[in-house]
């Protein structure tokens, strides 16, 4: 054999193992749109919940999978434009924290699968036909649902930490799509309870202190805060605002870690990880018409008994023996 046969005959040999190696089969990567209301500045705890639990699923970030993010900044009316183009962008599932980003996301596509992350009530919404068959392309977690009325317990733990309060305020977004049908539950939920209720807006952070300086002009004994992105990202000041008007506030955990008095209601963070469980279901090919949507397991109580301190509050044992978290 001279020497060009046998150089011929490696160059083939080497053509030939790159074409075999091209030849293989490579794993798709797949794509998952984020449709998030808040901020990139400020991604909300239920991102990295999601994305690590993918990863604990065999879905990893620049290998297998990618995730486009997508913030509205809290501007509601953008939420339609932005699941447009998660959907013109062709990824395999949107998932869609907070009522009004599932709302959007199923009004911009009916065949792309959706995996919402805690709606009030998705069926009342028009997500779903019903939580045990969803139907259609929605699935996912709710907040709450038809079997558990969080916000008549909610107001139940404030009376119980606070007796002598006759009235509480009531904090919500009007920009909200989903805050008329949560305030309702509230007001249906106070009646029963014989509870005096006041109902307070605010759409933007320049309108905190009006929304105080009212509770204070109605003489409210106490704050709920319906969960909304836009509480959650100012939840340091509106803590502080509620302390300064002497008000004991429930909400959700994360303003509670900054100074609220009490939550109570299902772990942000188990629902990050939840959604990744249905991201995952679906990616390996289960048709969200088929995955029942998820109640929480579990509704943790948290107490900041040092809020309770600076408001003059004696919070009673045996609300204390119930908490899960007490911050001392």
């Amino acid at each position: 054999m001279d020497r060009r046969t046998f150089t011929g005959g490696i160059a083939c040999g080497l053509l030939l193992t790159r074409f075999k190696a091209s030849a293989q089969p490579t794993e798709k990567v797949r794509h998952i749109g984020l449709l998030s209301v808040g901020s990139s500045a400020d991604p909300p705890a239920v991102n990295e919940a999601f994305r690590q639990r993918l990863r604990e699923l065999g879905w990893v970030e620049g290998q297998n999978v990618v995730i486009d993010y997508r913030f509205a900044e809290y501007k509601y009316d953008q939420l339609g434009g932005i699941a447009a183009e998660l959907v013109r962008l062709g990824v395999d599932v949107i998932v869609a924290p907070t009522t009004p980003a599932a709302i959007a996301a199923k009004n911009a596509t009916a065949t792309i699968p959706i995996v919402m992350v805690g709606p009030g009530d998705p069926v009342a919404s028009g997500l779903v036909a019903s939580l045990a068959r969803p139907g259609g392309n929605v699935t996912g977690l709710t907040y709450s649902g038809a079997s558990m009325d969080i916000y008549a317990k909610q107001l139940e733990l404030l009376r119980e930490a606070a007796p002598k309060v006759q009235r509480v305020a009531i904090l919500s977004n009007p920009t909200n799509p989903a805050h008329p049908l949560w305030t309702k539950q509230i007001e249906d939920a106070g009646r029963s309870l014989g509870v005096g209720l006041q109902f307070v807006e605010a759409r933007d952070p320049a309108e905190f202190d009006g929304a105080f300086a009212a509770m204070a002009n109605e003489h409210a004994g106490a704050l709920l805060v319906v969960a909304d992105s836009l509480f959650l990202l100012h939840r340091k000041r509106i803590a502080d605002l509620a302390v300064k008007g002497r008000l004991p506030m429930l909400g959700y955990r994360e303003l509670v870690a900054v100074g609220g008095l009490m939550s109570y209601g299902p772990s942000v963070l188990d629902f990050g990880q939840g959604a990744a469980v249905y991201t995952d279901k679906i990616l390996r090919g289960a048709k969200p018409a088929d995955l029942p949507v998820e109640q929480p397991a579990k509704l943790a109580l948290m107490i900041n008994l040092k809020t309770a301190r600076a408001l003059g509050i004696t919070v009673p044992q045996s609300l204390l023996l119930r908490a899960d978290e007490v911050i001392r």
